[in-house]
């Protein structure tokens, strides 16, 4: 009777264990080549124990998970997607428009709101500006959050955060008020710090290995999204009305508490839908991260082996580069536009509208791509070239007096510069595997932060005292830099083979306490070819 209930609770164990939760510290390659040994010696242990000594729980326990292990094949882990995981995606991309639209709306309507306000444009670009500043020192501390803490408790302060911030804007809607708007957009600033980062941790922790990088381009097209958003609606929810301030006023706080209420409601919804992770890991690289004893992860080691690799730091300056320019031109396209063609501010926000609509169609199709090839290092600097060659071509056509040219040339700008940003997320998890993904690409966000504001103030300084030819000529040679140091990244997919391997090869994650390997938190992939 005992034997049968026993057999009753191991069975019900197998059943209610998540499969990558069973290996008892060892990653599964290592299990399945030595459990049978380590089976035999506990029998015979259990066997020279005397009459009566009872096997502690902690070793029953222990054993149970090494048989189910054993017993689903050689150390091979059960994987599947989550239909759980579009509704998280969907949540977080659009509290991520909400958040990229509160950044941008101040900066479409500067001329709103410096008289509205009373304050002067540098005032109002830095209200744009205190998105980047915040990021940089709390990059850190929110990716260890990350690590330590998990996704939803930064999904869930991300989002918390987005909504306070919005609701303290409420509070600003009076002349005079600048400092409360402004401690308001800190805040979002702030919210953006848990944002921006998790892309590529959910479409890595959420989605399998043929969906991966189309699921991180999807989430960094919310971002994108809110930014387009911001271009088009401010200017049509706030006109400017110089003469009637109250009229201001009334469709200020439309925009502002209409931007409150969504962001509660999604705040709600993201406590409801986000999960640490799914019940199965839905790709192998996934079930051998989940192996790995969680006392075993130092945070400190991941950001020194991430800093010794040398492709990652070779793409986080080029990332950077990249980005900031985005950002710079961005921040800048309306004074670019008027310089020109005095009076169409209204057409400065479309072509900051095509830039960014066209950049999401790039984001997408570069996730596609990379979904189906792999060819990571060629495509992102394929794309990198290609962002060059049309920044060049935006500045010689810029003040030809001609709109329809410059809404097509930022059509190209933004399609392959915005298309890279995903690419940067996804080369950037392969070639770190098995280091979190939201550490790096905290880190590349970090970089394009500090490259951004460099290159928006020396841009802004260059457009003003000269032209704005002077300012992307800048970029310009920027990006020509970031051109060759691509070209000088190893390509080494490591999460890719992890995952081909596993499915087609015989693949065997040592731990890592392995002399073989000693590194805190790496881990040596051995293929019998």
């Amino acid at each position: 009777v005992e034997e049968d209930g026993g057999g009753e609770e191991e069975e019900e164990e197998e059943e209610g264990e998540m499969p990558g939760q069973r290996c008892n510290g060892f990653l599964p390659g290592k299990e399945a080549a030595g459990g049978g040994a380590r089976a035999a010696g506990d029998a015979e242990r259990d066997a020279a124990r005397p009459e009566g000594d009872a096997v502690r729980p902690e070793r029953d326990a222990a054993r149970t998970e090494r048989d189910a292990m054993l017993a689903e094949g050689g150390g091979r882990v059960e994987t599947r997607v989550s239909p759980r995981r579009l509704a998280v995606l969907a949540v977080f991309s659009c509290y991520s428009l909400v958040n990229a639209f509160q950044w941008i709306q101040y900066s479409i309507l500067s001329n709103v709101f410096s008289g509205f306000y009373g304050v002067s444009f540098p005032e109002i670009d830095w209200l744009s500006m205190v998105y980047m500043v915040a990021y940089v020192p709390l990059i850190l501390p929110a990716t260890w959050l990350l690590d330590t803490r998990g996704l939803r408790i930064t999904a869930l302060l991300g989002a918390g955060l987005n909504a306070l911030g919005a609701w303290t804007k409420c509070a600003s809607l009076a002349p005079g008020r600048y400092p409360v708007t402004l401690a308001a957009q800190a805040v979002c600033a702030v919210a953006q710090v848990f944002i921006l980062g998790l892309p590529s941790r959910i479409a890595s922790v959420w989605f399998g290995p043929t969906e991966v990088s189309t699921a991180c381009a999807v989430a960094v097209l919310g971002n994108q999204l809110g930014t387009a958003i911001g271009f088009l609606l401010p200017p049509v929810l706030v006109p400017n009305t110089p003469n009637d301030i109250n009229l201001m006023a009334h469709n200020i706080s439309i925009m502002f508490y209409g931007t409150a209420i969504v962001s509660t409601l999604l705040f709600f919804l993201t406590g409801v839908v986000f999960e640490e992770k799914p019940k199965y890991p839905p790709s192998h690289s996934q079930a051998v991260l989940q192996t790995i004893p969680p006392e075993n992860y130092s945070y400190k080691q991941s950001i020194i082996n991430l800093f010794k690799n040398i492709p990652f730091v070779l793409l986080l300056i080029s990332y950077g580069i990249m980005t900031g320019a985005f950002y710079s031109v961005s921040t800048l396209l309306n004074q670019m536009i008027v310089t020109h063609y005095e009076g169409e501010e209204v057409n400065a926000g479309r072509i900051g509208l095509t830039l960014v609509v066209a950049g999401m169609v790039g984001s997408i199709i570069c996730g596609l791509w990379l979904d189906y090839t792999k060819t990571y290092k060629q495509t992102t600097l394929i794309v990198y070239i290609l962002s060059f060659i049309g920044l060049l071509v935006f500045t010689f056509t810029l003040d030809l007096g001609y709109l329809i040219i410059v809404f097509v040339t930022g059509g190209v700008l933004g399609f392959f510069m915005t298309g890279y940003l995903p690419l940067g997320f996804e080369f950037a998890v392969e070639i770190t595997y098995p280091e979190s993904e939201g550490t790096s690409s905290g880190l590349l966000n970090a970089s394009a932060q500090i490259f951004g504001i460099v290159f928006t103030l020396v841009q802004g300084k260059l457009t003003t005292d000269y032209s704005p030819r002077a300012g992307n000529l800048f970029l310009c040679a920027w990006i020509f830099v970031g051109i060759i140091l691509t070209a000088l990244i190893k390509s080494d997919l490591r999460r890719h083979n992890v995952n081909s391997g596993i499915m087609n090869l015989d693949v065997k994650p040592v731990p890592v306490d392995s002399p073989v390997e000693p590194e805190s938190t790496a881990l040596k992939i051995q293929s019998a070819l």
